[in-house]
């Protein structure tokens, strides 16, 4: 149940190892830091104030359940964007003037862009540790240590097993099944626009998202011998699942709208868009955006590629980092701890933002066997589980924020009729290993 995507970590390794070759390896606690050494963890001593910046929905809930707890140790919560629409570039225009806050949230496919950057501090040597590695699966451990020994550079919060969410009275009513093949999918969407609405809305900002279909497909963006890095972002499994999204696009069989807008909230909301294939996160994003049609939704399998296939891939999925430059490591690592394994801070997180947690611990959470009146009393939760068991591997390179931003814009300009998806795979591909040698990172093309 705590799989996701998964990271190579010898790869990241080398990345960071070069990136970092010209920065000071003292790590610094107090300021300006490159992040490259553990922290001293020793106790700042006195009263201490904690800047947390997340886009999980209601954190200052569960914050609050700590505050009242810890008055030595306060937490102050910014909620925000997520991280593609506009906070990481934040966070690193933060880190570069001094001023990132002690805790932020990163996505797994991110994290190695803020290591090479020397942007993490090491936590490694904090208390509690020892004792939290044993909470996460090794595959989650190894993508917040980049397989660095004892360094740990962020504690995983939660995982995104992806399924098929969809209106299952509409289906119903138009004597559909929830689709088991994209073929399926395809057809489903043609008889869908026949009765005046959109089998989903394809989402051209959320490149992370068409990765999980990539590597559902079994495509692989990024490969690493050792040294070298290699970016496929144009290989055949990707171009297959570009030439898809486009003939549903051309045929204006998809909604276009920016996600996670009023508008996108509005056509799920009004029975205008059908489906959605997210993460087990979207659960709440569906009842926070869509209040009128609780009851009305259920949870499916992720359509699949070859019939009697039972493949599923992640979108998303994030961990606690402390910036380099926090003053207060131990103080923040400490709550981060009790953040993302207590069965009080996991229970809350569930009840308040229907997070699926990273930790074993909360692998036991009532709630996680209970059917949601939302979703018709159905036990999604388990959808999720078993989706997680086949999530197919896939290789995050370091400057993935930049691939998205790149990819991003092109498949914008398809979904406008100007260009396709696959020629914005293309574009992606030469910028990104552009940009891996503008950072002296080795690359193959």
């Amino acid at each position: 149940m705590k799989t996701t995507k998964f990271l190579s970590v010898a790869a990241i390794a080398v990345a960071a190892t070069v990136a970092l070759a010209g920065c000071s390896t003292g790590g610094s606690s107090n300021g300006g830091g490159s992040g490259t050494a553990a922290a001293s963890c020793k106790p700042s001593g006195g009263k201490v104030t904690l800047d947390f910046t997340t886009w999980v929905p209601n954190m200052d809930k569960v914050v609050a359940i700590w505050n009242k707890a810890n008055p030595e140790i306060q937490v102050k919560v910014s909620i925000v964007a997520n991280g593609n629409s506009g906070t990481y570039q934040n966070f690193f225009n933060q880190l570069k003037a001094k001023q990132a806050p002690d805790i932020g949230q990163v996505e797994y496919d991110t994290l190695p862009a803020f290591r090479v950057q020397g942007g993490l501090e090491d936590i490694g040597a904090c208390a509690g540790f020892s004792d939290a590695k044993k909470d996460f699966s090794d595959g989650l451990w190894n993508q917040v240590t980049f397989g660095e020994g004892k360094s740990v550079y962020a504690v995983p919060q939660d995982s995104g097993p992806m399924a098929l969410y969809y209106r299952k009275d509409l289906f119903e009513k138009a004597g559909l099944d929830a689709p088991k093949t994209w073929g399926e999918y395809a057809e489903d969407a043609v008889k869908i626009k026949k009765l005046g609405g959109n089998i989903t809305n394809f989402a051209k900002g959320d490149v992370n998202q068409f990765a999980g279909l990539v590597s559902q497909a079994g495509g692989q963006w990024f490969e690493n011998s050792g040294q070298d890095w290699k970016v496929n972002l144009d290989d055949a499994a990707s171009k297959k699942v570009a030439d898809y999204w486009q003939d549903l696009i051309d045929k204006k069989l998809v909604n276009t709208l920016p996600s996670f807008t009023d508008q996108w909230n509005n056509a799920y909301d009004s029975g205008k868009d059908w489906t959605w294939v997210s993460a087990v996160w979207g659960a709440n994003t569906i009842s926070s955006g869509a209040p009128s049609t609780s009851g009305k939704w259920a949870v499916a399998p992720m359509p699949q590629w070859k019939s009697g296939e039972t493949k599923s891939a992640a979108w998303g999925g994030s961990s606690n980092v402390v910036f380099a430059g926090s003053k207060h490591p131990a103080e923040a690592s400490k709550f981060l701890v009790w953040l993302n394994t207590s069965t009080e801070a996991l229970s809350a997180l569930n009840k308040e933002a229907n997070l699926y947690p990273a930790s074993t611990t909360g692998a036991d959470l009532p709630a996680l066997t209970e059917g949601l009146d939302f979703y018709g009393g159905q036990k999604i939760y388990e959808e999720f589980a078993t989706a997680a068991k086949d999530i197919q591997p896939f290789t995050w390179g370091p400057t993935m924020t930049q691939t998205y931003s790149d990819v991003s814009d092109g498949f914008g300009q398809a979904a406008s009729g100007s260009g396709t998806l696959s020629e914005a795979l293309e574009s992606g591909q030469s910028k990104t290993i552009a940009a891996l040698k503008a950072q002296s990172i080795p690359v193959k093309g």
